[in-house]
């Protein structure tokens, strides 16, 4: 009996290893399907298959705009009370009476902030890349502002909103002590509610792992898939730019709200993978969301407000066109279109009604251009995102169907 029981133990010992080698093969296959199935889906791009990808971005538009429907159709109630809610305030809009100054006050107000926080909102939301909108709106902005309290020596040029172009105020006060915490007291407004939609903006990663830890469900993006593989990655097998993430999730993980905020206080371009890793560890909403908003709009808003107004402040940008010109053979030639730049800003702040040089700044045109380019990259890559999710969206179709044959 018992050597009929060896016997009997001793194929099923055995059949283990096969069983085992059978799993590793399937997992194998499978990597193997997906890793495909990804380089299939990056090919998708505009220079490569334009009218492919304009194709299927139009698709995907119009699934989300049904998934967007039917999510509103679900909450109609919400709808329904935000519609009654903006009746009433357009009843009020339109109504002539003596509050129609408040009303234009908080109008104002409430479109320069929406302003601010979509800037925001674009820079970090991703959809492929963020629109770097501190370097191309918010910077410039807080350069100008510096610029303009040091040549008129004041800061009671209008509130924001501002007008096209900043004025001197004409008869008023100069005060040739403006300090640091005068400008920063500025332009905290916009500078804080720029913060605060990069903050919104880290909000769907955050929604989006959170919902496939609970549902079990492998999730339609790319980066919960990369951060699942980063996990599951041997120490050894990792590279500097792996183990920094991972160094950034540990630290998220066991510290907790300090730890979010010691990341988003500070530059951090790896701050993108504290979302995903709140949502994947279950995190709180209001632990992830609240240490992130306060560490964004607040400490790290004024460390890069600080750093713009020091830069662009008259001594130094004067020191900086000075060695400009210092530079031997090429110096003088390089220094001229500073200098124009600077004394045609001088007089449009003092509104002498001077004119900038005949021949148009090539700084200006130089800007203007970088953001032209910067904004259509944006866009291009938008719809080479929605043409991959849909192009994922059939590969998951067919790889479903296969499994049912």
């Amino acid at each position: 009996m018992a050597a009929n029981g060896a016997s009997c133990e001793q194929p099923q010992k055995r059949a283990a290893p096969k069983n085992k080698q059978n799993g590793k093969s399937a997992d194998s296959s499978i990597r193997n399907r997906r890793q495909r199935d990804k380089e299939e889906r990056l090919s998708l791009v505009l220079w490569r298959r334009p009218v492919t990808s304009l194709h299927y971005f139009l698709l995907e538009t119009l699934v989300k705009l049904k998934e967007w429907t039917l999510q509103l159709w679900h909450r109609r109630g919400t709808v329904l009370f935000f519609l009654v809610l903006c009746s009433l305030f357009s009843i009020l809009y339109s109504t002539e009476g003596n509050h129609q100054q408040y009303v234009q006050y908080m109008e104002k107000k409430f479109l320069w902030c929406a302003y601010w926080v979509g800037l925001g909102i674009l820079s970090s939301v991703g959809l492929g890349t963020g629109l770097h909108t501190f370097l191309l709106y918010l910077g410039p902005h807080i350069a100008s502002v510096t610029l303009a309290a040091y040549e008129c020596g004041s800061i009671d040029f209008p509130e924001p909103p501002y007008p096209d172009q900043i004025v001197c105020p004409q008869g008023g006060v100069m005060d040739s002590s403006i300090t640091l915490f005068s400008i920063m007291s500025k332009v905290r407004l916009e500078a804080c509610m720029w913060g605060a939609g990069t903050a919104i903006g880290e909000l769907p990663p955050y929604f989006m792992a959170r919902a496939a830890r609970q549902s079990g469900a492998d999730p339609d993006d790319e980066d919960y898939e990369e951060f699942e593989e980063m996990l599951e990655q041997a120490p050894g097998s990792q590279d500097f730019v792996t183990r920094a993430k991972l160094g950034v999730q540990h630290m998220v993980q066991k510290v907790g709200f300090f730890g979010i905020l010691a990341c988003a206080s500070i530059p951090n371009p790896l701050f993108d993978l504290a979302g995903i890793t709140c949502g994947h560890f279950l995190v709180p909403f209001w632990t992830f969301f609240g240490a992130t908003l306060i560490g964004k709009a607040i400490i790290k808003m004024h460390i890069q407000k600080l750093f713009v107004i020091i830069t662009f402040s008259r001594h130094i940008v004067e020191q900086m066109v000075s060695l400009i010109g210092s530079v031997p053979k090429v110096g003088p030639a390089l220094q001229k279109p500073f200098s124009q730049y600077l004394e045609a800003q001088r007089t449009k702040l003092h509104h002498d009604g001077g004119s900038a040089p005949a021949d148009e700044n090539w700084l200006s045109w130089v800007f203007e251009k970088v953001v032209l380019v910067m904004v259509c990259y944006f866009v291009i890559s938008i719809v080479n995102s929605m043409a991959q999710s849909y192009a994922k969206r059939l590969q998951t179709q067919r790889n479903s169907e296969e499994k049912t044959k």
